[in-house]
């Protein structure tokens, strides 16, 4: 005699429903590399400043800005590789719902920085005044840290919500610390390190790690 079948119960069907909206998913490639190389290369240049000011670095002004050409140059060509390898797998247009969310959010706050970066430079060559180019980075972590939050809000893992303040507490002190340009730079370094490429590396071993269908 066929044994019956199970019937499910509204719980089945919640829990079913819960995991087509919020689901493991995988991050896109694009936005762990951007964390990682972004952290990596700019808290790097961010070191090479602190030793500029404290006399530890002595470079010639055609070499140092060769070094930061590289920087950005380096940025770019990593970024370019994993946006292709992102749209050849169709990573960002996959996954649950809560994931893809968390996608559209990071790259809002990635072109709300583009307007940050261009209002304040062009402010800063107009009036003369380097301090008020300092002051994007400050926008750019609170960016970054309502982003965070969202995921924190989304994903529910400590480690955004980590970030998230980090970012926060960063954003204030950059603001506080535009006309102290050694402890500025201190700050920006540490935040790069610890609030882009460990936020980075995390996202870059998950998106290794989850299989391709997620």
């Amino acid at each position: 005699m066929p044994a019956k079948p199970r019937l499910h119960s509204a719980e089945d069907d919640l829990a079913f429903m819960r995991s087509i909206v919020e689901g493991g998913g995988r991050p896109p490639m694009t936005l762990a590399i951007c964390y990682l190389a972004g952290g990596l290369l700019y808290g790097l240049q961010c070191l090479f400043h602190v030793g500029q000011a404290t006399g530890l670095i002595r470079w010639p002004d055609l070499a140092n800005l060769v070094f930061v050409v590289g920087i950005s140059a380096t940025f770019l060509s990593i970024l370019t590789w994993a946006i292709l390898k992102d749209r050849k797998t169709g990573t960002s247009n996959r996954g649950p719902v809560a994931t893809r969310t968390l996608n559209a959010a990071f790259s809002a706050t990635g072109m709300a920085n583009c307007a940050v970066i261009i209002v304040f430079g062009v402010g800063a060559y107009r009036d003369q005044d380097f301090a008020i180019w300092l002051y994007y980075a400050a926008i750019v972590f609170a960016l970054q840290a309502a982003a965070w939050y969202m995921a924190w809000t989304l994903k529910r893992k400590g480690w955004m919500l980590a970030t998230a303040l980090g970012g926060w507490v960063t954003a204030v002190a950059l603001g506080l610390l535009v006309r102290e340009p050694f402890w500025y730079l201190g700050v920006c370094t540490v935040a790069l390190f610890l609030l882009f490429a460990l936020p980075g590396w995390i996202l870059f071993r998950d998106a290794r790690a989850a299989p391709k269908g997620a």
